[in-house]
Order: C-alpha cells, then sequence, then structure tokens
C-alpha cells in the first residue's frame, strides 16, 4: 500500500489488515528497521527524506474520515455572504462539499474538483482562476491562476498540503502548485490550513505557507500513542497557530462543546474584504 500510494495513515492499515493499530505500529516499526519504509507521525512513508506526491485517486482513499471530521469543522469558519478563496486536494473538495449550503458565499479556487462541487450551489458563486490544468490534483497552475488573483481580497483562505510542521509550515512536492498557494495567500487576510494527522511532521520539496502566516490548523486528534504528533500541534500553538481539533473517527462525542473559533483578526486600517464581482475578477 505505502509503494502505491507513496503515504498510508495506520488507521488504514489496521482497516485493511482488520488488526488493531497497536499491532500495525509495531510492524511499521520493524519494517523501518529493515529501511523499507519511513514512519511518520500516524503513518508510513516510502523512504528517503522528503515525501513525494501521490496522485488523486491514492489520496482520495487516504484518511477519509479524517478528512470528513477536518472539512465538518473548517465549513463553520464560513459565513454567510463571505468571500474565500479555496486551493486544491481532496481535504478541500471535502470542505467544498459543506460550503454548498452556504447562501451569499462568493468562492474562488484554482480547482476542478471544488468547483465540480459547488457546480449545482444555486447561492453560491464560483469564480475560477485561468491557468494550466495539472492533472494529479486537477488544479490549475502557472502564471495564468496567478495573474488570476493579483488585485483580489478576501476575508480567508483555506489550504491543504502534503506536509506541515512547526518549523517550515507548510508544504508540498510540486513548485507550480506551491507557487499558485502562495499566490491564494497572498489574496486573503487570514490563511486556514487543513491537514490530518498524518500530515503532521511530514516534510516536502516547497514551502507553501510559512508558519507565521497560518492563522488556523484545522486537523483532527492523533491516535494514542502518537507522542510526536501532539508535540508537533503544541510547537505549532506556541508559533501562535490557533488550533481547532476534530474528535477522532468513532471516538465518544464530547460533554462539552469546543470554544468557538474567532472572528478573523485584520490589520489595523483594513477594510473588512467585500465579496467581488465576475466582472471585476476578470482581466481586462
Amino acid at each position: 500500500m505505502v509503494r502505491a500510494n507513496g503515504a498510508v495513515s495506520l488507521r488504514e492499515l489496521a482497516r485493511v489488515v482488520q488488526t488493531s493499530e497497536v499491532t500495525v505500529r509495531r510492524d511499521v516499526r520493524a519494517l523501518e528497521a529493515e529501511g523499507l519504509l519511513d514512519r511518520r507521525h500516524g503513518g508510513a512513508v516510502l523512504p528517503g527524506g522528503f515525501t513525494r506526491e501521490s496522485g488523486f485517486p491514492q489520496k482520495s482513499h487516504l484518511a477519509t474520515a479524517e478528512k470528513t471530521a477536518i472539512a465538518d469543522l473548517a465549513a463553520s469558519l464560513v459565513d454567510e455572504g463571505e468571500a474565500i478563496v479555496v486551493g486544491a486536494g481532496t481535504t478541500t473538495q471535502e470542505l467544498a462539499r459543506r460550503l454548498a449550503r452556504v447562501p451569499g458565499l462568493t468562492v474562488v479556487t484554482n480547482s476542478l474538483l471544488v468547483a465540480q462541487a459547488l457546480a449545482h450551489a444555486n447561492r453560491v458563486e464560483v469564480v475560477m482562476t485561468g491557468g494550466t490544468l495539472r492533472g494529479s490534483n486537477y488544479g490549475l497552475v502557472g502564471s495564468g491562476a496567478e495573474q488570476s488573483l493579483q488585485g483580489l481580497r478576501v476575508s480567508r483562505a483555506f489550504l491543504s498540503g502534503a506536509g506541515l510542521t512547526a518549523e517550515r509550515g507548510l508544504s508540498t512536492s510540486n513548485m507550480l502548485a506551491a507557487s499558485v498557494d502562495r499566490a491564494l495567500v497572498q489574496a486573503a487576510a487570514e490563511v486556514v490550513v487543513l491537514a490530518d494527522h498524518t500530515k503532521l511532521g511530514a516534510d516536502t520539496m516547497f514551502q507553501t505557507v510559512p508558519t507565521d502566516m497560518i492563522t488556523h490548523l484545522v486537523t483532527d486528534d492523533p491516535p494514542p500513542g502518537e507522542e510526536r504528533a501532539a508535540t508537533e500541534l503544541q510547537a505549532l500553538a506556541d508559533r501562535g497557530v490557533q488550533l481547532a481539533v476534530a474528535p477522532s473517527p468513532g471516538a465518544a462525542p464530547e460533554t462539552a462543546p469546543r470554544e468557538p473559533l474567532p472572528a478573523p483578526r485584520r490589520p489595523h486600517g483594513l477594510r473588512p474584504p467585500t465579496v467581488p464581482r465576475l466582472a471585476d475578477l476578470r482581466p481586462h
């Protein structure tokens, strides 16, 4: 599974082989000792430093329950009538499916998957960037995508990536995708990163969002025994990132609700973002 997908979570391995995560974790340690794979927080990847990128078919089957929980929590950040940007990825695709219920929303995206999820949402306006289609994640990249984002200002950017560390922030394996993600970040007053626990501690080639530019991290609760994931989360919190942690799939519901996430912080003098019209975003 690791060779086919590039990465796999312990939960997914335990489900496929029908055993406990404790047993899977022990076996993964043994395989790492033989040099056959590298352990990451909550999962395993192919050996050799930086995590390589998997294609969409593989990504769509990784940590699916965790992505669903993260998308549910991230959707609570979005208000009626807001204008946001949403990057490419399987987790942001899950988010988009929930945004279809938010009236008066404007979503600017470079992702065909996000646009498709919102195509039949009558009260949501979808604005696509230009660019060249990247087949591995159905995202638009290149100068056309970046130029179409110039001059745009929205309240929040929702992004995912291939890895997240307190030291480097969010990263991805593709240079063109990283460049577009940076342009999405520049268009937003706040940045919300969506990353399941298997991404925590993973480091890939191209930095997209440095840690000090991440406002919120929406993630899932790491499984028991993943002390390194908890350490990474604490390190991110120490750097000023606000954490929103979704419960683990199958976990009992909390007896008390979590504290609501705060309203977006805007620099002094910055006027609240207005919903852009489609005509304003087209190149003249």
